[in-house]
């Protein structure tokens, strides 16, 4: 599947900024069933600084500079990726042996995959998590069935509730509320998964805004969206990262586009960054992934034209 992704963020300052520093996540991955084909990051007013580099995930970050006075800020990231279906996997390790594979003893081989099972930011090791977990992880339970099931129950306990929470909610506080959107979904399933041994980490991307024909609309697809990637570990080598979406129930397909990966949001965040002045902003984020047919690529407006917003 062909998808055109335009993300595009605007900041309205009063007063002014005098100076900025930013740092972006808006380049999809190059990844296992994804390709970027195209991208293109336009940043009005012009930077005076502006470089990319990887970062210790795979992700390619964006950093500029602004040193002029500016009363809005627009950045808009245009992508063309092009997705496959996921394998789904039909049976795995249980739970219980997975764990051992990735716990650490001597002589054992290393795996990055164990990067992941510890504590982040936003989302610690906690009984609570375990607790919350167990209903799912009986003993001896195939990994990819109990994480599905988990992904389940997420799904039916949790209210999708836009204000509940922000970005800087603690995951422990999510599990309590029982409620939040896609990113504090994602932190619990996370907080679960780590809690009892096991590797997981934490995706950003997008959705098909429109689905086709006969198919409902996903939560989350206005905007950037978050979900789970569980590690599968193989009965030799290396494993498997499948990945989970806690907010509607299912595995990701050929319409999810992968953005970035990390420990949690605070690895991953679209934008942040420190500016002198603005005292006051208003912010608003506006995401639309349409599929395109194989015959070419589209453009969009000018982003320094008021009418593009």
């Amino acid at each position: 599947m062909l998808l055109h992704v335009v993300h595009e963020t605007v900041y309205d300052y009063s007063p002014p900024v005098r100076t900025a520093q930013h740092m972006a996540h808006l380049r999809p991955s190059d990844r296992e069933g994804q390709k970027l084909l195209r991208h293109r990051l336009d940043i009005a007013p012009q930077p005076v600084q502006h470089s990319e580099f990887v970062d210790v995930f795979g992700n390619t970050r964006c950093f500029f500079g602004l040193q002029a006075w500016h009363e809005e800020l627009r950045v808009v990231a245009d992508s063309v990726v092009s997705t496959v279906p996921h394998d789904a996997p039909e049976t795995s390790l249980s739970w219980e042996q997975a764990r051992e594979r990735l716990r650490y003893h001597r002589g054992a081989e290393y795996d990055p995959a164990a990067e992941f099972l510890f504590a982040s930011p936003y989302v610690p090791r906690h009984d609570d998590f375990a607790a919350y977990a167990r209903a799912s992880f009986t003993p001896g339970r195939p990994l990819i069935e109990a994480a599905r099931e988990l992904t389940t129950r997420i799904h039916e306990d949790f209210a999708y509730v836009s204000q509940a929470t922000d970005a800087s909610t603690p995951a422990l506080e999510a599990l309590a509320l029982r409620r939040g959107v896609c990113q504090d979904f994602a932190h619990v399933m996370l907080g679960c998964l780590r809690s009892l041994g096991l590797p997981a980490r934490y995706v950003s991307g997008y959705l098909l805004t429109e689905p086709p024909p006969g198919q409902s609309r996903l939560v989350g697809s206005d905007a950037s969206h978050a979900w789970v990637s569980v590690y599968l570990p193989a009965e030799s080598g290396r494993g498997r990262w499948v990945d989970l979406d806690p907010t509607n129930n299912r595995a990701a397909g050929e319409d999810y586009v992968t953005l970035a990966v990390g420990r949690d949001y605070s690895d991953v965040s679209p934008m942040r960054g420190v500016i002198h002045g603005g005292a006051h902003h208003t912010l608003e984020v506006a995401v639309t992934v349409t599929p395109l047919d194989a015959g070419g690529f589209p453009t969009i407006a000018d982003p320094t034209s008021k009418d593009s917003r």
